[in-house]
């Protein structure tokens, strides 16, 4: 959120053969990997200031594909200099379903709330918890726009790569005009990714660090989000994970979710 690829990064495309057909070869191997999704991962998400201060999230997500969509619980435990009940108090825990339809949906779950809240789209594109990481980031459903095209062959921190251009349908629900993912010639993973927003045209930089294969599935154990003429950056760094976690349709239901411990 993938810890990001998580974040990251599940998901697969309902398509016919035809569809299937023009399908560039790297991005429907992608899509495969992630339609096997059933992962677990914790690890940190960290804030880098302009002057190099940083402020450490614990982040726990758990991913799954069933029914057709991909669906990601992520879990977020503010600093530790926090005072303990405050600390209990402000957690968090997002669901986020991603279906190839478009109909994306993410949810707000908090202790002492009796239900989860809607987060409605227009607030999707803001800052996660003030990092370079917003919303949407966590669960990219650019690899099921319907506009995808491999412009070039491309080379990017010494490897071979393919450069992946990615662009929303009019029933897609994002405020990314387009991406462009450089796609490992090798593995079919992404190394590196560019992000345009519709409005004002920023643009955000993911770049992938120590990618790794378990059990066929490959993984990074950092992603690094910048926005671009912007001085900070943010890191999501895996420490721990499974890429066959077991998990099941009651990890991800409203009520089991709405359960927080006494503890952090």
């Amino acid at each position: 959120m993938r810890l990001l690829s998580a974040l990251s990064l599940g998901l697969l495309l309902a398509a016919g053969a035809a569809q299937a057909a023009e399908v560039p070869a790297p991005l429907a191997s992608l899509r495969n990997q992630i339609e096997a999704s059933d992962y677990r991962a914790t690890g940190q998400l960290v804030r880098v200031d302009a002057n190099g201060n940083r402020i450490s999230y614990a982040i726990a997500v758990k991913g799954l594909w069933f029914r057709d969509a991909m669906h990601t619980l992520v879990e977020v435990v503010p600093p530790k200099s926090v005072a303990a009940q405050a600390r209990q108090d402000q957690r968090v825990r997002i669901l986020l379903e991603m279906r190839p339809d478009g109909r994306d949906s993410i949810k707000i779950f908090r202790p002492r709330e009796p239900a989860p809240a809607m987060l409605p789209f227009d607030r999707w594109g803001e800052s996660f918890l003030g990092t370079a990481i917003s919303y949407e980031d966590l669960f990219d459903p650019q690899y099921f726009w319907p506009g995808q095209t491999i412009l070039r062959d491309a080379v990017h921190g010494g490897r071979q790569c393919q450069l992946l251009k990615s662009t929303p349908g009019p029933s897609d629900r994002t405020h990314y005009s387009d991406v462009q993912t450089c796609l490992d010639r090798t593995i079919d993973y992404p190394i590196y990714a560019e992000k345009v927003m519709k409005q004002g045209a920023m643009v955000k930089e993911f770049t992938y660090y120590g990618l790794r294969q378990s059990n066929r599935v490959w993984s990074a154990t950092q992603v690094e989000a910048r926005i671009r003429g912007r001085a900070g950056s943010t890191l999501l760094i895996v420490k721990r994970g499974s890429a066959n976690a077991h998990l099941s349709v009651n990890d991800f239901q409203p009520e089991q979710i709405n359960h927080f411990e006494d503890r952090p």
